[in-house]
């Protein structure tokens, strides 16, 4: 008891001080920069790496957030040293420092002393060696985590060479489901539900003998056969991580000065790279505690670099604050061996960055390392540190982003088209996903629109305006409250254009199916109904209604028997049996339209669709001449200045020139054109 009354005293006091101290940060210059690690180096080179840094441009460093068991060797004994040293360096070099707080990864001092630190997952307890093993709701953890948090800040908090702190790094709960954690979650099912009888009935755990009679009975949630229940926990660990990050900010705003910020290095769901939305986190309400949000992007290069991953982690990371500003916290110079990239395409990663809102590009990191886990996850610097051709290609970067510092920093975007994205239908989803996979949804949708240049915010259930954009994706929302469901429906009928998936508001908020006529309260807007749905086996869309051939007009994993109520058909599936029901609607509603995608298909078949949706939303831009390596490109700015490419002449001539969506006064990249937005008649 005393466990649980200590952990929810933490909690419940995380929130107000962090967040309503939040502001935005002024920037005046672009930061580039590299995480950097004294401690790991094999002998004592500090002098020279500032010295090579200096002559690549590098004007920010971020340092400490990995080394808690060099800061504190023993519970209460701190040194100091080796943060003072590179403080004192960098500040004679005129190099920004951002400190993190080294809480990732705990000492063995602390797993000896308080064993029950480290996490309790569903695969038992982690054990000692890896990092973010911890149970960051553990109260000893906390306590200690707190100690070695105020040592560290408190000591450099005057030191002129901060600019920022980054609390934590890549923070999520890591699996914890322990006893105390469960007892955790009890508690907050008891602020939930004024009753137990309400909580059978909204989860349905009659089923299979599952009800809860007592709350003394609750039972862990890690074997639960329950997707509400199950969901529920998930939704209560990523609770766990936003209160987490407030509490530290809280800390930190303590001491740091009125002009330095507090960040964190949010990263994105994987796929042997950064891919799609971070399921064990709530990006936009924990971002909530920060001055600036930040980002970890990872993306393959050499043949494989198309720009995608870098456009829709920026995106995301740009929309989590409403717009403003971002920092690159961790990208890769080199990284896996096979993403060494070729000549010119760092300074297309680079300014790829800068055109979603980036005003830092910072490396992971700044050398390789010679020991453990990551010894093969190459840094700017080869384990040799000899100058190489990534090396000298950064100081070509670090030179530009001098040079044009006053015309690329602050660089701002009005979109007019959205993907709303939910944590809770990605949750959800996952338990019954019938061959589907929420972000393998998702991606395919954003990377049409950044293949068209059209460019694209990332919105939320709580994001509180949805009418600002013309044209809103939604996919798969498999679990949504009504009171979302109506609000699309009112962006329809007010005169957006809405395109929507399968699979959408099929369940409650409790991840309950409903039990109306599908898709239930948007049938309103989208003008159809269905009751069946099937696998595919042997389907396409009748007569190649988008005209991609036949190898793309397949239908596959999941479709739906649609039937229109006020809705036009724009394609049938072509099948003996199934061909009598539609697969892709339209719907006037109200002063909009509403698309309804009824089935899965190919991201060939997907782009063609959304490019149907961008011209029938009046975003689509007029065709015009491919721009030379030197055609002015338009960049809004705070003073709407007008910049020059400066991206490397491009490794392939371009494909011809594709037809822009004038939906941005930012627009996308091109892949082979990464410095450039092409402007559009929305444009500043």
């Amino acid at each position: 008891m005393k466990h649980l009354l200590l952990t929810l005293g933490l909690l419940a006091g995380a929130l107000p001080g962090a967040r309503a101290q939040t502001r935005p940060i002024k920037q005046d210059k672009l930061l580039y920069g590299v995480a950097y690690y004294d401690e790991y180096m094999p002998y004592d080179r500090l002098d020279k790496d500032v010295a090579m840094m200096k002559a690549t441009g590098i004007n920010v460093v971020r340092i400490a957030e990995s080394t808690w068991s060099t800061l504190e060797p023993q519970e209460g004994v701190f040194d100091y040293s080796h943060v003072d040293r590179v403080l004192n360096a960098m500040h004679k070099a005129g190099i920004s420092v951002i400190i993190g707080t080294p809480t990732y990864a705990v000492p063995t001092w602390l797993a000896r002393k308080y064993p029950a630190i480290l996490a309790v997952t569903a695969r038992g307890q982690n054990q000692y060696g890896v990092r973010q093993n911890m149970d960051i709701s553990n109260p000893d953890f906390r306590r200690h985590a707190e100690a070695v948090i105020r040592a560290l800040v408190g000591h450099v908090k005057n030191h002129p060479a901060i600019i920022g702190y980054q609390v934590d790094n890549e923070t999520k709960a890591y699996g914890t489901a322990g006893p105390a954690v469960q007892a955790l979650f009890v508690k907050h099912m008891q602020q939930k539900f004024p009753s137990l009888d309400v909580l059978n009935k909204a989860y349905g755990l009659d089923y299979w003998s599952n009800r809860i009679n007592s709350w003394e009975d609750f039972p862990s949630t890690v074997g639960t056969i329950n997707a509400s229940l199950g969901s529920e926990f998930s939704a209560f660990q990523r609770q766990l991580v936003t209160d987490y990050l407030a509490w530290q900010a809280a800390i930190v705003r303590e001491y740091k000065k009125p002009e330095q910020f507090v960040t964190q290095n949010f990263d994105l769901g994987w796929r042997g790279a950064s891919y799609g939305i971070q399921p064990e986190v709530d990006h936009f309400a924990a971002a909530k505690a920060l001055d600036v949000a930040g980002i970890d992007i990872y993306h393959p290069s050499q043949d494989q670099l198309t720009g995608t991953e870098i456009a829709f982690g920026g995106d995301l990371t740009r929309s989590m604050k409403g717009g403003q500003n971002y920092l690159v916290l961790e990208t890769e110079a080199q990284g896996f061996p096979q993403w060494v990239p070729y000549p010119g395409q760092l300074r297309l990663q680079a300014f790829s960055h800068l055109a979603s809102g980036a005003n830092m590009v910072e490396y992971w990191h700044w050398s390789s390392i010679h020991n453990s886990a990551e010894t093969y996850w190459k840094g700017l610097l080869s384990h040799d540190f000899m100058p190489s051709p990534t090396y000298d290609e950064a100081g070509t970067i670090g030179r530009d982003f001098q040079r044009l510092s006053p015309q690329l920093v602050n660089l701002k975007k009005t979109n007019k088209v959205a993907i709303l994205f939910s944590n809770q239908a990605l949750t959800a989803e996952g338990w019954f996903a019938n061959g589907l996979e929420y972000n393998e949804v998702l991606r395919p949708f954003y990377d049409a629109l950044y293949r068209q240049n059209v460019g694209c915010d990332l919105v939320d259930p709580s994001s509180p305006n949805l009418d600002q954009y013309q044209l809103l994706i939604v996919p798969m929302l498999y679990a949504a409250p009504t009171s979302l469901l109506e609000r699309l429906n009112q962006f329809v009928q007010k005169g957006g254009h809405l395109v929507c998936t399968y699979r959408s508001g099929f369940s409650d908020e409790n991840v309950q199916v409903r039990s109306t006529v599908q898709p239930g309260v948007l049938s309103a807007a989208l003008g159809v109904t269905y009751s069946q749905f099937t696998a595919p086996v042997n389907v396409g869309l009748k007569g190649d209604p988008y005209h991609v051939g036949a190898k793309d007009n397949e239908v596959t994993t999941w479709m739906e028997l649609l039937t229109p109520t006020t809705a036009t058909v724009l394609a049938s599936y072509d099948h003996p049996v199934w061909g009598k029901y539609a697969a892709i609607t339209e719907n006037r509603y109200g002063k909009g339209l509403a698309t309804y995608v009824g089935c899965h298909t190919g991201p060939v078949l997907v782009e063609k669709i959304v490019a149907d949706a961008v011209k029938k939303a009046n975003l689509w831009g007029p065709t015009r001449p491919w721009p030379s390596q030197s055609s002015p490109v338009r960049a809004s700015t705070s003073a709407a200045r007008r910049c020059t490419t400066t991206s490397t002449t491009p490794p392939r001539p371009p494909p011809p020139p594709t037809p822009t969506a004038a939906a941005a006064s930012c627009s996308r990249a091109r892949p082979w054109l990464k410095t450039s937005r092409w402007p559009s008649p929305l444009g500043a």
